[in-house]
């Protein structure tokens, strides 16, 4: 669930069209998902930029707790300019720096999580003893951004670490996925650009000393599902057709971080100077009026609506290129998004998902809560990122980065 920290820094007359401008606090409707769910993953947005760890740390805690082990986090440092005004900030913090202060954000974030043992919490009613202090872990962190004491004041997560989700794809975002993350949201505009950014991200992971499988790459893919290629495309092109023009030149806007609204609209996309904004994103938008010769218009009317990469056309071919992605290291699977609501999903879910299954490219059940959290467990502790320490050093122990946590206990 994304996270807006402001209104989008677009025009009104852009905006009074933009449902954009209500949405809830992720953490109050994850929450209320929790009890009306049992299997689905639920995925909070937290900025490292905005917020501070600790409350980071507890409220994904909980809701880890709360839903039974299926929380994830989605580490984002906000590109919202704006953002900053509503934070007590003239002015956003520069790229580079949002990225190294996300660094030790997770650092920070994981120790915390880390702050009791999971066999912590012994609740002897007889003898009255509720916890044993000897598996209690204080962080004492102090860097360059954050001076935590810690320890966070609730149990271990079901999990041990909620699920680490990122979607940055400038080399700042891609070497942060790679020491931290296991789900990447990506953005593939084209096959050929995904498996470089595939094998780019999958070899930064050995580097750091990480088992490439142990992060999934999933780029976002818009669904459009017809009974024809040319049913399909006829629906997409609709779609595309109905966004307002003000907003699709506000959408390009934010994109390239840059206003867009002096640009001919019939001529090809300028030179666009260089901004604080998401520069991965800027990058994308640029290439696409490359690749496809877009005028401004076209372009700002492709994201005005998505404009991202979309498989249109049948369930048979569209299962033909998501299992060509997948076979050839494009992806390892797909975060979906639907053209409209309930129809688009129900498509997908009755047409697509059924061709996947035959192909053995989709499960047919779920595994059991248990099995997915103790698999995961492995996996953490397979690359030795849970604390363990000796009972010794539980108390007043500075951890001034994981590396460096890992080098200790090795």
């Amino acid at each position: 669930m994304a996270d807006h920290l402001a209104v989008l820094n677009m025009p009104v007359d852009a905006l009074k069209r933009s449902h954009t401008v209500t949405s809830f606090e992720p953490f109050t409707l994850l929450s209320a998902l929790a009890g009306a769910t049992e299997r689905i993953g639920l995925i909070a947005t937290g900025s490292t930029t905005f917020d501070a760890p600790y409350h980071i740390a507890r409220r994904f805690a909980s809701l880890d707790h709360i839903s039974g082990g299926r929380a994830g986090w989605n580490i984002v440092t906000t590109s919202n300019p704006d953002a900053a005004l509503n934070f007590g900030l003239e002015e956003h913090m520069e790229h580079g720096e949002r990225y190294a202060r996300a660094r030790e954000f997770y650092d920070v974030v994981t120790g915390l999580w880390d702050s009791f043992a999971d066999d912590a919490f012994i609740r002897d009613a007889e003898s009255g003893i509720y916890f044993d202090p000897d598996k209690l872990h204080v962080l004492n962190h102090k860097g360059k951004y954050f001076s935590v004491r810690g320890p966070l004041n609730i149990a271990r997560p079901v999990q041990g670490w909620p699920v680490i989700v990122q979607a940055g794809a400038s080399d700042a975002g891609r070497q942060l996925a790679a020491e931290t993350a296991e789900v990447v949201f990506a953005a593939g505009s084209s096959l050929a650009n995904a498996r470089r950014f595939y094998a780019d991200v999958k070899g930064r992971m050995e580097k750091v000393g990480r088992n490439p499988d142990h992060l999934k790459i999933l780029p976002g893919a818009l669904v459009v599902v017809g009974d024809s290629i040319e049913e399909a495309r006829e629906k997409r092109a609709r779609l595309d057709s109905l966004v307002h023009y003000a907003n699709a030149i506000a959408s390009l806007s934010i994109a390239l971080g840059h206003d867009a609204s002096g640009f001919d609209p019939d001529g090809p996309l300028p030179e666009v100077p260089d901004t604080n904004a998401s520069k991965s994103g800027r990058e994308r938008v640029i290439e696409l009026a490359k690749r496809e010769n877009l005028t401004v218009r076209q372009l700002a009317q492709r994201l005005g609506g998505y404009g991202g990469h979309a498989f249109v056309g049948t369930p048979a071919t569209i299962a033909d290129q998501m299992e060509e992605w997948l076979v050839t290291r494009g992806s390892d699977g797909f975060n979906v998004m639907f053209p409209f609501l309930p129809a688009g999903l129900e498509d997908f879910v009755d047409r697509v998902v059924p061709e996947l299954q035959r192909r053995g490219l989709f499960r047919r059940e779920y595994e059991a809560a248990g099995e997915r959290i103790l698999s995961k467990a492995r996996r953490i502790k397979s690359e030795q990122r849970q604390l363990r320490l000796p009972v010794e050093a539980c108390h007043d122990v500075t951890r001034k980065s994981s590396r460096e946590r890992l080098d200790r206990r090795a």
